[in-house]
């Protein structure tokens, strides 16, 4: 059997409600910064995007005008993840460059559809309006909602990315397979590099109503993910996380350094009408990690929403001495973006030698002071989908 490839973490890029950029985000979580807006969207609370300009990575006016937001933020954080790894233009490795893209159903266009809700409700529907204003009002690149593949496209146009592509979605489980899938092609020899990622446009009406339907959303006072057990529900927030994934015979070859080691993904998908499902389910995926209490930090993409929370809690309070951080409390829930958000600030953690702190009052997430060399990142669903990535220091 061919000996598995060992996979670095070589290219980071992030744009999130705390900014773009690694310094940028590396200051804002040691400030314990937080970005909410809970007026715009009262009575739900959202981290909205950090002002930026798209022209940095997005420079034809053109290009950003044909996409919608959540396409910009995740052209733009993939722009900068292969600025990181320093091979933004590299027309040689560009052309070969797998991608793979973790994506929602992307956005509709309310103004259309408010004016033929408002048409219907008056009675102005004659026969054919509705294809009428279809043909008539959206553009090409939408039909009812655009493609989800509509991102990887951007992304391939705009820098130069034309090797395979793939888009996965469901959710948070899309981008935890997205990344596992990723780490195997490589570990198996069948990809040298790769460009992974998700990004997510929480400002938006339409998903504000969709999450109501089903009690999701956060509403009245801010609190942070561990306090919400009275209080369920997430905050959504805007926020684009790509990461470049090379074999390291490959980036030695071009004289790349490493922020850390991809060692291994695991995904499941629990049965959740029964109670601890999730909590069995996240053992179950810790022992297929292969470590023990000793790896010292979680990152996790805990949501906030009840009872998965609590769940998630539960498992992690069978792992005395972890160091936990819950990402959902300084970037809000990011749905697509949270798993590759997680794996990007333990990799940084990874690479500057030192966890971020705690953000949490309730006392559940500690100090940790040691480097950390071994970090766990945990997604958990908000209704489906667990996975756990285990990130390591390069030797």
């Amino acid at each position: 059997m061919t000996e598995r490839k060992e996979v670095w973490i070589t290219g980071i890029g992030v744009l999130s409600s705390l900014g773009e950029g690694l310094d940028a985000h590396w200051d804002a979580l040691n400030a314990k910064r937080i970005n909410i807006d809970d007026k715009r969207f009262a009575p739900y609370i959202v981290h909205p995007l950090a002002p930026v300009s798209f022209d940095a990575q997005i420079p034809k006016k053109g290009d950003q005008r044909q996409m919608e937001a959540w396409q910009r933020i995740g052209t733009y954080a993939a722009g900068l993840a292969l600025d990181s790894a320093g091979v933004k233009g590299n027309q040689e490795i560009l052309s070969r460059m797998d991608m793979i893209v973790a994506a929602g159903g992307g956005e509709r266009d309310l103004a259309v559809d408010t004016a033929i809700l408002n048409a219907d409700a008056r009675g102005n529907f004659s026969p054919g309006f509705l294809n009428e204003r279809l043909m008539s009002e959206l553009r090409p690149t939408l039909f009812l909602a655009q493609l989800s593949n509509l991102l990887a496209g951007n992304i391939a146009i705009v820098h130069g990315v034309r090797g395979t592509s793939r888009t996965f979605m469901g959710e948070e489980a899309s981008s935890i397979d997205a990344a596992r899938i990723a780490l195997a092609r490589i570990e198996a020899g069948q990809s040298d590099i790769a460009l992974v990622g998700g990004a997510y446009n929480g400002e938006r009406l339409d998903l504000l109503v969709l999450f109501e339907f089903g009690d999701f959303n956060l509403t009245g006072e801010f609190t942070p993910v561990w306090a919400r057990e009275n209080n369920s529900g997430f905050a959504l927030g805007s926020a684009g996380a790509f990461l470049v994934l090379e074999s390291r015979e490959h980036a030695e070859a071009r004289g790349a350094k490493p922020y850390a080691k991809l060692s291994k993904v695991v995904a499941d998908l629990a049965q959740r009408k029964q109670p601890g499902a999730v909590t069995k389910s996240l053992e179950a995926l810790w022992s297929k990690l292969g470590v023990d209490d000793d790896v010292g930090v979680v990152v996790t993409g805990a949501t906030g929403a009840e009872p998965v929370t609590s769940e998630e809690r539960a498992f992690l309070r069978q792992h005395q001495g972890l160091a936990v951080r819950a990402t959902g409390t300084m970037f809000g829930h990011t749905v697509e973006a949270q798993f590759p958000l997680g794996v990007a600030l333990a990799a940084l953690s990874v690479s500057r030698g030192a966890l971020f702190p705690p953000n949490d009052p309730t006392g559940f997430e500690v100090e940790k002071a040691d480097p950390p060399t071994q970090i766990v990142v945990m997604g958990t669903g908000h209704w489906q989908g667990e996975g756990m990535a285990l990130i390591e220091a390069v030797k």
